[in-house]
């Protein structure tokens, strides 16, 4: 949530920023509803003093002193049960039309409307240059009897699969992998609800934008979370913490559930958009300074790019541009690794600054060196996220007989396995 002075004193800034990311804030009747609701607070503060003078006045009284007393408070009254609806309803109004209020990016995030505008920054090995034809990911994974996506349909409809054998294996490896790379980090685990309230995806920025693509359990009020950003980000939800406890650095591996609404007909082969997928996420929440949060972000994304060095994978980072970051970021990065069915480097992660945006939904707050009660800054990006990442690794490893030599960092965690045979 953006601080509410911010709009107040600099709505041109707002609006610009609502230009920018592409996103529709009704910045002029925030201002006309926000100034018609402090005109009446103002009021009804008066009205209640009136009100409470009155009523030790009145006890003093007698006779018709009194009477004519009790009257003019009756009045008063009356006008209060007039005007506090109205206020409340304002204040219900004004705070929905928060949630659409934009985050200002960072001045230096590139403009633009979709992701062929974002940014390139680095990149690290070279795709593959195979001297055969190479398979996709799909007619690799039926060759090596790894995948089964025909009775993961069968189970549970469109966009289902099933791991099996060496792919289970290989999935399960890359979430350890990538666990134990966090934990020499210093990063702290943690096991999250993957079922949360709905405030909590509210605070995380999912609701009410997101709500489309989420899993609702109406009977229960509960929703399945597509990242373990919004338990971790959630996690001193409604606390003031002391500057010592920052910066509270988190990791965490769940299984993910996100519906892709919208994508009817998009990626329909494969494992590339899916229901259901595991995802090792860190969370950073830190001290309200930005040089400190800009250098969070960086460690953040250093550590993806780290573990996805481990898997031998191509990759190029790209800073998002403003219509692809979202309504609540400040900064964004993502990686994407090279794809050779997709003849293109595709997003598997996503780094992002939140900035105190999270923090003021969410109510996170710390005393700093001078004990002055501020918003924290909040941080996430995916370590790594399966079975997509299992696209790049099984399709750029590939030898022509249609074997996929396992990367050397993988191979502890599959007993020392070098090389996945095909079976057909």
């Amino acid at each position: 949530m953006v601080d509410i002075r911010l709009i107040r004193e600099n709505p041109e800034m707002i609006r610009e920023s609502a230009r920018k990311k592409r996103l529709e804030f009704d910045l002029d009747a925030f201002l006309e509803k926000d100034v018609r609701l402090r005109k009446l607070r103002v009021e009804i503060d008066d009205l209640r003093a009136k009100r409470n003078q009155g009523s030790k006045e009145i006890a003093t009284l007698k006779g018709d002193e009194k009477g004519r007393a009790i009257v003019s408070m009756q009045t008063v009254v009356q006008t209060l049960k007039e005007l506090e609806p109205e206020y409340g309803q304002l204040e219900a109004e004004i705070d929905d039309l928060m949630l659409y209020c934009p985050l200002p990016p960072a001045e230096d995030v590139p403009e633009g409307e979709s992701d062929k505008e974002n940014i390139e920054v680095r990149r690290w090995g070279d795709p593959p240059n195979f001297d055969f034809t190479p398979k996709d990911h799909i007619d690799l994974a039926e060759g090596l009897d790894i995948l089964d996506i025909e009775r993961g349909v069968k189970l549970a409809g469109s966009r289902s699969y099933i791991l099996k054998k060496e792919g289970a294996l290989l999935h399960w490896a890359i979430l350890r992998l990538a666990m134990d790379h966090m934990l020499d980090q210093g990063f702290v685990p943690l096991t999250v609800p993957v079922m949360v309230r709905e405030p909590f995806m509210v605070g995380t920025t999912y609701f009410p934008q997101g709500r489309d693509q989420a899993y609702e359990m109406e009977k229960d009020e509960l929703f399945l979370v597509g990242t373990a950003e919004v338990s971790l980000t959630s996690y001193y939800a409604g606390e003031i913490l002391s500057f010592e406890d920052l910066p509270a650095r988190f990791v965490s591996n769940c299984p993910c559930y996100r519906r892709e609404a919208g994508t009817y007909g998009k990626d329909t082969r494969g494992v590339y958009r899916i229901h259901q997928f595991d995802k090792v996420e860190q969370v950073v929440i830190c001290e309200n300074n930005p040089e400190a949060s800009e250098e969070m972000h960086a460690t953040l994304l250093k550590n993806a790019e780290e573990v996805t060095r481990k898997l031998e994978l191509p990759h190029r980072v790209v800073e998002v541009c403003t219509g692809e970051m979202g309504l609540g970021k400040y900064r964004m990065h993502d990686i994407e690794c090279w794809m050779p069915s997709r003849d293109s480097y595709s997003e598997t992660h996503s780094c992002s600054s939140f900035q105190d945006f999270q923090a003021r939904r969410l109510n996170i707050r710390y005393r700093d060196s001078e004990g002055k009660l501020r918003f924290t800054h909040t941080l996430n990006n995916t370590v790594v996220a399966s079975p997509r990442i299992l696209i790049p690794l099984l399709e750029v490893h590939q030898r022509e007989d249609g074997s996929v030599v396992i990367p050397k960092a993988l191979r502890p965690y599959v007993g020392s396995r070098e090389i996945l045979e095909p079976v057909r």
